[in-house]
């Protein structure tokens, strides 16, 4: 599909910067009403109004000062957010954000689906958005402002779109506004028919630059967000927690950043770390979040995290969280199978939550270690490496932790009946080198056999030196 793009206006986010509440609350500066919640709205406080107005209102008002440097930090995360669904992001102003999907729509099932995504994703960390698409940035940025949450795909059909909306869209200033109403012209349909030089002569050649580019005549060439060469992003709480398990919906934000980020670079994590810092100087608070394989999937971590916190008791009050990703790990695109069934493993997330319940060393993994002798062919690790297969003789799953003794009477081995040989003998020499001076190494000589035990279990068995010994179950 040609150029698409999708406008985001966070039409609350100087009041989302703070904690999600069902209270009435609105976002001030100066004295005035930047935005309010649903709550407060219903209540009658509106944008533009007084706060000693919308304190007589509504009884009990929560008043927050405006932010700006929180609300550049919040646009900066949700820009690393949108980096899920689009590498090319810019930021359109102090609210809004501009993603083109046009070169993407295939990889997400279309657009329906893809914009879903990304309201969901937004909505479910707090913030109420307002989304547009149309084929020019400009276009897409000013629907989203007027709250016209409407797909435009024809070129064509821009100016049939835009005339309807008021001229408060485009972001003049005060006085302009003021002289374009005493002119009769409130809405984009009245200055679209204006001619551009007049228009330029009287507000500047800036308006008539932004009307040509709104409908497709001129280009708008956007400075696209840099996204940042390492990942370290911190939130600062709007108030202080005293358990663990209630920073979870402010670490997500984190997460869905981070998941953006590695998005843009085809990568995944093996681990990251999220830092809980205290006042008073106490001893910043380390949560290590390690997955079974490196990931970028937003699900898979916020499983891990969960369990973390649930079972974390804090030595004080947190004030401020800080998410740190170790080295990503580069991580191409899968081909799916026939019928588009998807590759993943199962078994991960099973193990990511063992280990936060368990603690990372109770579960771990088995890697082949090159040696001969049983007691040393494998070692225990964190991640075991893909093998291929290798041929040999057969080797059990279950090696007993010591070789127990068999007993032999009349020419017969005994375990729990007579033992039948039924595979061997294969003959294992080595470990010279470790001259004995541990348990289970030094030089074994010993020969292998596959035997069948009257219960039907299938064992391995050696003989050396000292006599027989069952070392290993089959099944």
């Amino acid at each position: 599909m040609s150029t698409l793009w999708l406008a985001l206006h966070f039409h609350r986010l100087p009041l989302e910067v703070f904690e999600v509440t069902d209270q009435p609350a609105v976002a001030v500066a100066q004295h005035l009403v930047v935005c309010a919640n649903v709550s407060a709205e219903d209540l009658g406080a509106t944008a533009g109004m007084r706060l000693s107005g919308a304190l007589a209102l509504v009884p009990g008002l929560v008043a927050h000062e405006r932010q700006p440097l929180r609300e550049a930090e919040t646009l900066d995360r949700l820009a690393c957010w949108a980096g899920s669904f689009s590498p090319h992001v810019s930021l359109a102003a102090s609210d809004e954000l501009l993603i083109e999907i046009g070169g993407c729509l295939r990889l997400f099932g279309g657009l329906e689906t893809l914009c879903t995504l990304i309201r969901d994703g937004a909505v479910a960390q707090g913030f109420s958005v307002h989304m547009a698409q149309a084929p020019t940035p400009r276009a897409a940025q000013w629907l989203a402002r007027a709250g016209q949450e409407v797909c435009c795909l024809d070129p064509q059909s821009i100016k049939k779109y835009l005339q309807a909306l008021p001229v408060e869209v485009i972001g003049l200033s005060y006085a302009e506004q003021q002289t374009l109403a005493s002119l009769g012209v409130r809405h984009l349909q009245a200055l679209f028919a204006l001619p551009a030089a007049g228009l330029a002569r009287r507000f500047g050649i800036g308006l008539p630059q932004q009307l040509a580019q709104a409908l497709g005549e001129a280009r708008d060439l956007r400075r696209e967000f840099v996204f940042p060469e390492s990942f370290m992003q911190k939130l600062e709480l709007p108030a202080k927690v005293e358990q663990a398990a209630m920073l979870l919906f402010a670490a997500r934000r984190l997460l869905a950043s981070l998941v953006g980020w590695l998005s843009v670079r085809a990568s995944g994590v093996a681990a990251c770390e999220l830092v809980l810092l205290h006042d008073d100087g106490i001893a910043d608070t380390h949560v290590e979040l390690a997955f079974a394989s490196p990931t970028r999937d937003l699900a898979r971590m916020e499983r891990v995290l969960r369990e973390r916190l649930e079972r974390l008791a804090l030595s004080a009050p947190v004030t401020d969280l800080r998410l740190e990703a170790f080295t990503p790990v580069h991580m191409p695109g899968s081909t799916l199978g026939l019928f588009a069934q998807s590759t993943a493993q199962a078994l991960e997330p099973v193990i990511e939550r063992l280990r936060a319940r368990l603690g990372k060393s109770a579960v771990h993994a088995i890697e082949i270690n090159e040696d001969y002798r049983p007691e040393c062919a494998t070692l225990v690790v964190e991640r075991a490496a893909a093998h291929a297969p290798q041929a040999g003789p057969p080797r059990p799953f279950w090696l007993l932790p010591k070789p127990q003794v068999l007993q032999e009477r009349d020419g017969a081995l005994h375990y729990g009946g007579i033992l039948q040989r039924i595979a061997g003998p294969e003959r294992i020499e080595s470990g010279w080198w470790d001259r004995g001076e541990l348990e289970a190494t030094g030089d074994v000589q010993r020969d292998y056999y596959v035997a069948v035990s009257a219960r039907g279990e299938w064992l391995w068995i050696f003989r050396d030196a000292q006599g027989w010994w069952l070392h290993g179950v089959f099944a």
